[in-house]
């Protein structure tokens, strides 16, 4: 029941987008050419372009050691000839309360230097004896590679603000971001974003991403909002790749995470 008021009351007070506590985890690659991955469209849609073979990957978080607020995310990318597409998938919460996001990704190259995306998402929220209410919103994502190494990009997310319920009275946060990453080389990357949350402080995501060796990299970052402070381990065997995470919030306390991910061309 405890749980279920904090989930109304987060909701109908600031109308946050519901996210991984990690997310700046999963997405951390977006801003790079060497270490895109699948989830990486999560923190911009443009990112998608580069991704260079079919691959699925589902997270999956317990946020504060809190089963009421679970938090599962699937995604999979598809790279074509026309462009790359993406598909996506989040449920947060449990039977009493929980919201759901389901966003259908496409970007692409327009040249070397430019990567451009689009993403539209369906939000739904269901509250046990009250009913479900649902909202239309969608993203906007842009990647200019200035040098081989050094890239940056703008990110928005629900920029008129998707609205739920019949009388339209509750509305999704804006979101806008700006992103920067250097590929100091294949193996090392840095990365920073700075985001503005409607109604919300402006947070800085920075971080880390090291490959010891191709099948071996550690993460590591912070979240100025929160002070959080986010590492994991990903361990790729052949064509599948296995991350443990793990991000801490001084006053709530840990959150665990799995990330799987299968490449269908060979490993990442």
């Amino acid at each position: 029941m405890l749980a279920a008021l904090l989930f109304c009351n987060y909701f109908m007070q600031a109308q946050t987008l519901r996210r991984p506590l990690a997310a700046s985890y999963t997405g951390f690659g977006a801003y790079s050419l060497h270490h895109v991955d699948v989830f990486s469209f999560m923190a911009n849609q443009a990112s998608l372009a580069q991704l260079k073979n079919a691959t699925a990957g589902i997270y999956g978080e317990r946020r504060f050691l809190l089963s009421e607020l679970n938090n599962y995310t699937a995604a999979i990318g598809l790279p074509t000839s026309s462009g790359n597409f993406g598909l996506k998938a989040n449920y947060a919460g449990f039977t009493e309360y929980n919201e759901t996001q389901l966003g259908l990704a496409y970007a692409r190259r327009l040249g070397s230097k430019i990567d451009v995306g689009l993403q539209l998402n369906y939000n739904g929220i269901r509250i046990n004896s009250y009913g479900n209410a649902s909202a239309v919103s969608f993203e906007l994502g842009t990647v200019l590679h200035i040098t081989e190494k050094l890239h940056a990009g703008v990110h928005i997310n629900n920029p008129v603000g998707g609205k739920f319920g019949k009388d339209q009275q509750e509305k999704l946060s804006s979101v806008y971001g700006f992103g920067i990453g250097y590929d100091a080389s294949e193996k090392f990357l840095v990365s920073a974003e700075i985001e503005k949350e409607e109604d919300q402080p402006v947070n800085v995501n920075a971080g880390f991403q090291y490959k010891f060796i191709p099948q071996l990299l550690v993460r590591a970052g912070m979240s100025s909002a929160t002070s959080s402070a986010w590492v994991g381990l990903g361990l790729t065997v052949k064509t599948f790749r296995l991350d443990i995470t793990t991000s801490y919030h001084p006053q709530l306390g840990v959150t665990p995470g799995v990330l799987i991910l299968f490449n269908f061309k060979g490993a990442n």
